[in-house]
């Protein structure tokens, strides 16, 4: 995994922060100034010997669900009992995952470069595998706008080992931009309007998107009117991440970067902090970009969301094989 370039946090002006919200969690190596940690919390391991864990989503009861990709199998962590059972085997290798109002489990099935709904039951709906009639690169995360219920989906190109023999999105790795071009399989970010099984794509070459990275990780504003985009490229942490103004029609304007880091999956808590995972563990920044928290792993992270009764626990997929959590004071917008 790749060093942080600011370990100890040098950069970080402190005296920017009240004296009286620097706060020194009980895990000494949690970045902290603003108390977003509760009281004597430490990162807690909740289950492993899975072999990658991904795509945490929390339902309406803080439940937590997450994939297991390479096991084609999704599990839940009960908020009740804190035990992991199996909830689904066979998912279409999914990986992002978000839960709608109506309680279905919306994920990026990347095996066939599908999006699936799946019903409480496990029964699941392809909502869309195509733009335009040519076949998804395999979909990497999603967000659903609350206001409307609209879908946002990423969809790098990640070459999976899993993908069946002969598959056209199949090429070497990493994956560059001069094989993208040839096969004119790009990363973009697309967006499924309410009801609609026709996806439409939200950024651009004209945005300058494709320069520098594949999106990855996705999360939005309470309101519906900003969404937040980050990449992946060599050195993920520092891809970048952007932030977009979200017109009404769904489609983004107004592309402006917010933080050099990149990433995986994001968060946002109740303060409009954005959380993003990568090789550092989880790092929070203020709405303003100003790094605010970061809780390292010790082997990187895939994902989080928060969750739990009171959402209030940040759960994180990652290192690895491993689901863990952190008890925090503030809680998360993810859950509908």
């Amino acid at each position: 995994m790749a060093e942080d370039p600011d370990p100890e946090n040098r950069n970080i002006q402190l005296e920017t922060y009240p004296a009286a919200c620097r706060c020194q969690p009980a895990d000494t190596s949690i970045f902290d100034p603003t108390c977003l940690v509760a009281s004597n919390a430490q990162l807690k391991v909740l289950g492993d010997g899975f072999s990658f864990t991904e795509g945490p989503a929390v339902d309406k009861l803080g439940n937590i669900f997450f994939t297991d990709q390479p096991n084609d199998k999704i599990h839940k962590w009960s908020a009740n009992t804190g035990a992991i059972t199996t909830f689904l085997t066979g998912t279409g290798r999914s990986n992002g995952m978000a839960f709608d109002k109506a309680g279905n489990l919306i994920t990026c099935a990347d095996m066939h470069g599908e999006l699936w709904k799946i019903a409480p039951n496990g029964s699941h709906t392809v909502l869309v595998n195509n733009y335009k009639g040519k076949l998804l690169n395999g979909p990497n995360d999603v967000w659903i706008n609350p206001k409307n219920g609209g879908l946002y989906i990423t969809d790098p190109i990640f070459p999976r080992g899993y993908w069946d023999a002969g598959d056209p999105r199949q090429q070497g790795w990493p994956p560059t931009h001069s094989e993208q071009a040839k096969t004119g399989k790009g990363g973009y970010v697309y967006y499924l309007a309410p009801g609609s099984r026709t996806l439409v794509r939200v950024t651009t070459e004209a945005m300058g998107w494709d320069a520098d990275g594949w999106p990855n990780g996705i999360v939005g504003t309470p309101d519906g009117k900003k969404l937040y985009v980050n990449k992946w490229a060599p050195d993920i942490n520092t891809a970048g991440t952007w932030v977009f103004d979200i017109k009404p029609d769904g489609r983004l304007t107004n592309m402006r970067k917010f933080i050099d880091m990149g990433g995986d999956g994001m968060s946002m808590d109740e303060r409009g902090n954005i959380y993003i995972s990568n090789s550092y563990g989880v790092t929070a920044f203020s709405p303003n970009g100003k790094k605010i928290f970061n809780v390292p792993t010790g082997g990187g992270a895939t994902n989080n969301v928060f969750g739990g009764k009171n959402e209030k626990t940040l759960f994180i997929t990652g290192p690895v094989d491993k689901l863990t959590a952190l008890k925090m004071n503030v809680a998360g917008v993810e859950k509908f």
